[in-house]
């Protein structure tokens, strides 16, 4: 199961240039966009960290950018992730399915045949995920390298 989440590219002027469509595709800024594919190349990092150079495939699922991106938030915002995601008008793991197909739709990220957007939904409560004990747990924990 995948969903579609490999980038393109990650400049900000890339997505500058794609404002204007993107931003019929929901109330998120290009902050919200940047963190996106930022946070999906540390995820596709993580998860093929054991990848040899001669695997091109770094695809990621749905469930995996949005745990992913969760860790990202937490990693660059630390307690106010919760916070910075609310500004950006992020409040559930289908906002982050919504802006990946957006992006997908004007060629900055590509997808797989069976990726949908029902793979990034319900992934997680954000309410309990970026919770301040949650947070200051996760705060506190050694990160994966």
């Amino acid at each position: 199961m995948a969903s579609g989440v490999t980038a393109v590219d990650d400049g900000m002027t890339i997505l500058e240039d794609h404002f204007e469509a993107l931003s019929k595709a929901g109330p998120w800024p290009l902050e919200a966009y940047d963190f996106l594919q930022r946070g999906l190349g540390e995820t596709a990092d993580r998860v093929h960290a054991q990848a040899t150079m001669y695997d091109q495939d770094r695809h990621v699922s749905g469930q995996e950018l949005c745990m992913g991106l969760r860790d990202y938030a937490i990693e660059q915002y630390g307690l106010l992730a919760p916070m910075v995601l609310e500004l950006w008008h992020v409040h559930r793991t289908e906002d982050f399915g919504r802006m990946v197909f957006a992006m997908i739709d004007q060629g900055l990220m590509h997808r797989r045949a069976d990726d949908t957007l029902e793979d990034f939904c319900s992934v997680y409560d954000f309410r309990e995920a970026f919770d301040e004990r949650s947070l200051q747990a996760r705060i506190g924990e050694p990160q994966p390298s």
